[in-house]
């Protein structure tokens, strides 16, 4: 997990709100390895440091955390990646996630992250079959021909492409739905078509849609979301407060 402030901690653990933890630190409240700690900032490991409230012992239950993450341009869909920016850099949760599937480096739009390996694992495998959409904008307009070639499948990479529905916003635009998810798809079948990528939003991963968050913000899926991502029929967990 990494160090986390001490008071994001003591929020984390549902011990206290972050302010009424920044106010137990301030009145030596609050214990680091038997020692008492009043300075504000102070970095603590949760799976190392043990942590004292008032004489209580503090510590994260494991719970898993849903995340949608407006990804902005420029931005690696990686946990890792010397010299590039990532996109946990974005993300602040104590908790450890990662992201599901990717976006690539010039495309913006829907991401989730999550420490849920059963759902990672549901909405990353293609047998799975979930739906992703995308909002493509081109940088001439395509004909209706092209459009309907893309919805219908065509050859790419040695393999047929899957039918898709494709819906025109303008000449230059159009969303694509997609039930399959090969490495650079969209760009690939919209140049197949004799066209070329400007830009690329994805809007919606399975249920969970986009809607106005705003480019490089981030937030928790309602239990609704996460009910429908994991099944019907199948209690959603807790949900972070």
């Amino acid at each position: 997990m990494g160090l986390i402030r001490l008071q994001k901690f003591l929020s984390a653990s549902g011990a206290c709100s972050r302010r009424h933890g920044e106010a137990c630190i301030r009145e030596g409240r609050v214990q680091v390895n038997g020692e008492v700690v009043c300075v504000l900032g102070t970095k603590i490991d949760p799976e190392k440091d043990r942590v004292l409230l008032d004489g209580a012992p503090v510590s994260l239950e494991e719970r898993f955390i849903y995340i949608a993450l407006n990804k902005p341009l420029g931005y690696v869909t990686s946990c890792e990646q010397p010299g590039d920016r990532i996109v946990m850099e974005l993300v602040d949760v104590p908790e450890r996630v990662y992201p599901v599937g990717r976006l690539d480096k010039d495309s913006t739009g829907l991401l989730l992250l999550t420490n849920d390996g059963s759902l990672h694992h549901r909405l990353s495998h293609p047998s799975f079959d979930h739906e992703k959409e995308y909002e493509v904008t081109t940088a001439q307009p395509l004909p209706e021909g092209a459009l309907r070639k893309m919805a219908e499948g065509l050859p790419l990479m040695g393999v047929r492409t899957r039918p898709a529905r494709v819906r025109r916003i303008s000449p230059t635009q159009f969303r694509i739905t997609l039930r399959e998810g090969r490495n650079r798809q969209v760009r690939r079948m919209v140049r197949k078509v004799g066209g070329q990528v400007a830009a690329l939003k994805r809007v919606r991963v399975a249920s969970v849609r986009l809607g106005g968050l705003a480019e490089g913000s981030w937030r928790h899926l309602t239990e609704q979301e996460v009910s429908d991502l994991v099944g019907q029929g199948i209690p959603a967990p807790e949900m972070p407060r």
